[in-house]
Formats: structure tokens, sequence, C-alpha cells
């Protein structure tokens, strides 16, 4: 059981030569439940980020605190893992190294041969095997996120964040990422649950259980939380034609220009 539980959660950043503190998260609450794939949308500037990155231990908020299964959050840990936007993998190991330190160093009691085994299956699942020896700079910028999200479920965690994943991608190799995604969370890893970044609208909704709006200051944080009413699986070709895609469309294409007019 993975329950992801942020309370009251602020966080602001220094201001240089007299400028004030920004405040970029103001009292966030919010609950993720588990087997959730849970998305944060809205512009830049509105703490997305900077959200994911208190989850993960990373950041340390101003107050306010996150909880996993009733643990407070203080440091990064194996229960959670992130995929950042620009791949981060060490550009001296091969591909199959890179996935491979990251589970051990997540797992220092697994065996050996667990470990072998958790790395060639998720980089079997994102087709990735053949080419497990070749180095980063051998390889497509795709190719490199597919490692980066093979590497993250090789780690084993009840909770994986995204940080934009696929945002510097094209439209086809973000495609075909999203579908592996969501089939290696379905079915292939103890990942439970899900919380990603995302300008997309609609990647929003074709992933998410539930969409958190955020928005910039002074307003608070969360602006509204929409569920998604679709059916899983769902197919990217058909879902647009579904009255609940178009409603939570709608409602997303309306908070954006109302946030736009108010800004």
């Amino acid at each position: 059981m993975s329950e992801l539980e942020i309370v009251g959660l602020h966080k602001s950043f220094a201001g240089r030569r007299g400028i004030a503190a920004q405040h970029v998260l103001r009292g966030v609450d919010l609950r993720v439940g588990q087997g959730e794939f849970v998305s944060l949308i809205g512009h830049s500037g509105c703490g997305k980020s900077t959200l994911l990155s208190v989850v993960a231990g990373l950041q340390r908020p101003d107050a306010g605190r996150v909880l996993v299964n009733g643990q407070a959050v203080t440091e990064p840990g194996p229960d959670r893992a992130m995929v950042f936007q620009n791949y981060s993998l060490l550009p001296r190991l091969s591909l199959l190294a890179n996935v491979r330190e990251a589970a051990r160093a997540a797992n220092p009691g697994r065996s050996r041969a667990a470990i072998d085994e958790a790395v060639e299956r998720y980089l079997s699942a994102v087709g990735l095997w053949e080419h497990r020896n070749k180095r980063p700079h051998q390889v497509s910028g795709g190719m490199q996120q597919r490692t980066a999200v093979a590497r993250a479920f090789a780690v084993g965690p009840r909770i994986l964040l995204l940080d934009e994943p696929f945002g510097a991608l094209d439209a086809l190799t973000r495609a075909r990422l999203q579908e592996q995604l969501l089939e290696l969370w379905a079915t292939e890893s103890t990942t439970e649950t899900v919380l990603m970044v995302t300008h997309g609208i609609d990647e929003a909704i074709l992933l998410a259980d539930r969409i958190v709006v955020m928005v910039n200051p002074p307003q608070p944080s969360i602006a509204e939380i929409i569920p998604v009413a679709l059916p899983r699986p769902r197919d990217r070709v058909t879902v647009i034609d579904e009255p609940a895609y178009r409603d939570v469309q709608q409602r997303l294409l309306a908070l954006h220009a109302d946030h736009i007019a108010a800004a």
C-alpha cells in the first residue's frame, strides 16, 4: 500500500538584491491513493516541479509535510523514484550499467541475480535490451528517456514521480513512451502510485485518474482537481471521441483561459 498525503505545504525561495521572497507553493493539500495516477498541470512558475521535488525529498518545505503511508518524507528514498525531462543518465556508463547501478544503490540487500533480472526485464519492456551496451551519446533522445523510465522501474519504487518526462520528445516517440509507461505501471512493476507533471492537456487526460490544476501566485496553489472518468485501458485513437474526454478537455481549457485573463 502506498498512499501519498501532502498537508499544508508551503515553499518559498529567497529573493536576490532586495527582491522579496517568491512564494511558490501556498498551502497545498493533496491526497493520492494507492493505485492512482495523478497529473499536475499549470503554467510555468506555478510550483509543479517544486512540489514533485519536495515529495521526492530533494527539497524541504518551509511548512507542512509530505507523508507516505503515514511516515514523514524528509529525504530521498527507494520507495520513490523520479524521472526528469533531461534523462539524467551517466554518460560514461552503458544503458545497462545506468539501470543496474540505480537498482543496486536503491536495494543494497538485493542479490546480484535479482538485480540483473530486473534490469533485463525493464530494458526489454521498453525495447532496449539489444542496445544495452551502448552509451547515452550513441542513442537517440527517445531511447535515453526510455532508459530513464526503465531505470526508475528497476529501482522498485512504490511511488513514481515524473517531471515532464516526455516534453522534449517528438510526437510519435512521446506517444510510444506514454503507452509503455502505462503498460509497465499496470503489469510489470511493483509501482502503485504515479504523480506526473505535464504541460499537455491531452497527455494529462489520457494518462491520469485525476488532474490537479495549479496556478501562479498570489492565488492558492491548487485551483481545482478534476476527475477523469474514463475506463482503462485507454486507446488514444478512440478515447478522444468519449464525452468524458471532451468534458475534461473543455474544463481545462476554460480554467487556462480564466487564469490567463486574471494574470
